[in-house]
């Protein structure tokens, strides 16, 4: 009884710990909440089991306890998007941005009828500008500056001195950030820090310490430089000594000297701690993903980094938030990745946002990515018209060039014909090197065929589309892949059927030439994969991987990285593997 009571409480513990994750996983697409309260009612039923059925038997109870455990997994697993689907999100967020910004003019709105209803020398004016103000907060700079300064007009009229004090110091912090460095150190000088009370003190070294940050991270001068990161360094350690160790202001400045002193996993693990009390949807959210992907920067683990980058992106767009950097920083990522559309319409959306907020110092920031991103993707943008009107002029000199082609190909197969016949007597070296040639040979033929006919009716839809000036749908046929990948599907069907027909066997005894466990199993339908493919050129003489390479549409480097990697699980050596290669009939 007791073994078994024993057993139902851990059950019960890990119950409540999936209880918890509902506030971590709330922010996730739909089909993922549906899996995790799927299985949180199975993990209920599975309490309720162990809680009303004691007496059951102790495997029974183990068994509840480790399907719990495997509940909880599948829920993390599942609870993990993947970069692709926020990319994703984040166009769809992008697209309802309008929606969002509506929503919280909304709140303010509501806030300022409220305030209009409310008497002035009443403590309820100052609560319901304070709201104004964090509505205001990381959404428009300026109007945030103008609540706060019409706060502390009030405070100080009134005499709440402890307001007034608390308004100010709150005040210099947002200067300090929005790069008033000037209104934010004279802010501070009017403040005695003798006169603060102890609840105060933790805003003053904040506020203190942002601003050294921020004038270190600006000044073009080192000695200037060296003294800011000194003050900046002075307040953080008065700050560290008066929060509270579990305040969330503590663990982010914890998590950041951590990171500083180049320890990123163990700031990382206090930032494990953030996360998880963070609610998705939130600006607490938004600001703790943001600082782990500065981690995961550190750690040199670039997809982690763009994922938390762009779940910290799409709070800040779902919250109306101007005031980021994740979006700018997850543009700037796209473009060294070479990803301009979504690098383009990143940066873009960021610096409009950016200019709502209206704060110099981020303007600043961002300028220098927009202008590097926005030249590159013009110059991409006019180097793909020059090259449309370029192919537009040449479909009609290829026609030409096609007509001519097909002529001195039916000349060099009347020749070829002829020189079969001489060879019939050949031996079986040169028979098999005939074969080759007739069979592929014939089957050029046939596409050289299928292609005229297929540029013929494309060359009559272009001057019909021309001559009725629909240059738009023209635009978009052009652009379009559609025939290209058609025709290397019908070209690598070719090569592998006419390939199999000269080697019937030649699967098989490729395989016999690697490991058991990594010999190769074609998919349903497939005649060659492109490892097979690979080594079926070779076997046909063509061992120049960069002629492989154009062939099959890969770079060098892939190529070259399929031949080793094939020959890393060869059963022989790797200097004998192309020589037996060469053997197969």
């Amino acid at each position: 009884m007791v073994s078994a009571r024993n057993t139902s409480t851990a059950a019960i513990r890990w119950g409540v710990k999936l209880f918890m994750i509902d506030n971590l996983f709330g922010g996730l697409e739909r089909k993922y909440r549906k899996l995790f309260f799927l299985m949180l009612l199975l993990c209920r039923i599975s309490c309720y089991i162990c809680m009303n059925f004691m007496v059951m038997e102790r495997r029974l109870f183990t068994f509840c306890f480790l399907a719990v455990v495997v509940w909880q997994s599948v829920v993390f697993a599942a609870g993990t998007p993947s970069f692709t689907a926020l990319t994703s999100s984040l166009d769809e967020a992008i697209e309802a941005h309008r929606h969002y910004v509506a929503v919280r003019e909304g709140r303010i709105a509501r806030l300022k009828r409220q305030v209009l209803d409310t008497d002035t020398a009443n403590i309820s004016f100052f609560r319901w500008n304070g709201e104004i103000y964090k509505e205001y907060k990381a959404y428009i700079c300026d109007s945030a500056i103008h609540y706060l300064r019409v706060n502390l007009d009030w405070a100080e009229r009134y005499g709440r001195q402890d307001a007034a004090l608390e308004t100010r110091l709150e005040l210099a912090h947002l200067m300090a950030s929005a790069g008033m460095y000037e209104e934010a150190a004279e802010l501070l000088r009017q403040t005695d820090k003798a006169s603060l009370p102890s609840h105060l003190l933790p805003d003053y070294y904040n506020a203190c310490h942002k601003l050294y940050t921020e004038l270190s991270f600006y000044t073009l001068d080192d000695s200037f430089k060296k003294h800011y990161q000194a003050l900046a360094t002075h307040y953080d350690d008065s700050l560290m000594q008066v929060l509270l160790p579990s305040s969330p202001l503590y663990l982010e400045r914890r998590e950041t000297r951590e990171a500083a002193a180049g320890h990123p996993d163990e700031a990382l693990s206090i930032n494990d701690t953030r996360l998880a009390h963070a609610k998705p949807n939130t600006p607490e959210y938004a600001l703790v993903t943001y600082q782990r992907s500065l981690l995961y920067r550190r750690l040199g683990n670039r997809e982690e980094e763009k994922r938390y980058l762009a779940l910290s992106a799409l709070t800040d767009i779902r919250l109306s938030i101007t005031d980021h950097a994740s979006l700018w920083n997850l543009a700037e990522l796209l473009y060294e990745e070479g990803d301009m559309e979504h690098a383009y319409r990143y940066i873009r959306f960021s610096w409009d946002e950016t200019n709502r907020y209206n704060a110099r110092s981020r303007s600043l920031q961002t300028a220098g990515i927009l202008s590097l991103i926005d030249l590159t993707y013009q110059a991409m943008r006019e180097k793909q018209n020059d090259r449309l009107r370029l192919y537009l002029w040449l479909i009609s000199a290829l026609i030409v060039l096609l007509v001519v082609a097909v002529g001195f190909i039916y000349r060099q197969m009347q020749r070829l014909s002829a020189a079969r016949n001489k060879l019939e007597h050949a031996n079986e070296q040169l028979q098999l090197s005939n074969n080759i040639k007739e069979e592929y040979v014939g089957r050029f033929m046939n596409l050289c065929s299928v292609y005229i006919n297929r540029l013929d009716t494309y060359r009559r839809m272009v001057n019909k589309k021309i001559s009725a000036g629909q240059m738009e749908e023209l635009l978009k046929m052009v652009r379009s892949r559609e025939v290209l990948d058609t025709g290397l599907k019908e070209l690598y069907d070719n090569f592998d059927t006419a390939f199999l027909h000269l080697f019937p066997d030649f699967v098989d005894k490729f395989n016999d030439l690697l490991q058991p466990e990594e010999r190769i199993v074609l998919r349903k339908g497939e005649l060659l994969n492109t490892e097979l493919r690979i080594f079926a050129l070779i076997r046909l003489g063509i061992d120049d991987s960069s002629q492989i390479a154009e062939f099959l549409r890969y770079s060098v480097n892939t190529i070259y990285n399929y031949r080793a990697k094939v020959k890393n699980k060869a059963r022989i050596s790797r200097e004998d593997f192309e020589i037996r290669l060469m053997q197969i009939r």
